[in-house]
């Protein structure tokens, strides 16, 4: 990740960031870069960068997210993370509209086709 900055979450961040993710059998949350990505059968829907929590949604829910105070993109400020975005702070204290939220992107991450492994990248 060369000199870029990577937020470090407090362990108030990581459980908070728990306890959005239904985990059952196709879900694991996994440490990623120092923070945590939340993955449904290996792709990522969710993930937490320092205490932002972003998740991954079709362009008409990143516009509903984006369209909130507080909101933003996700990802180092260098090198946001296309297709995420950063949950507004508030989102802490409404646990269940959160978590609305992650099930969407949950929900539309397993629309997409499977990632392909990598090395023979198929254009």
């Amino acid at each position: 990740l060369g000199t870029m900055q990577v937020p470090r979450p407090s362990d108030d961040d990581k459980l908070f960031f728990r306890s959005l993710i239904d985990e059952d059998d196709r879900v694991r949350v996994k440490p990623m870069f120092g923070n945590l990505g939340a993955f449904v059968d290996g792709a990522m829907f969710a993930g937490l960068f320092g205490s932002a929590v972003g998740l991954r949604l079709d362009d008409a829910g990143r516009a509903e997210v984006l369209a909130l105070e507080g909101s933003g993109p996700f990802g180092p400020a260098e090198r946001p993370m296309g297709g995420y975005v950063s949950v507004p702070p508030a989102w802490r204290d409404e646990p269940a509209l959160a978590r609305e939220w992650v099930d969407r992107a949950r929900a539309y991450v397993e629309t997409l086709p499977p990632k392909q492994p990598k090395g023979r990248a198929r254009r």
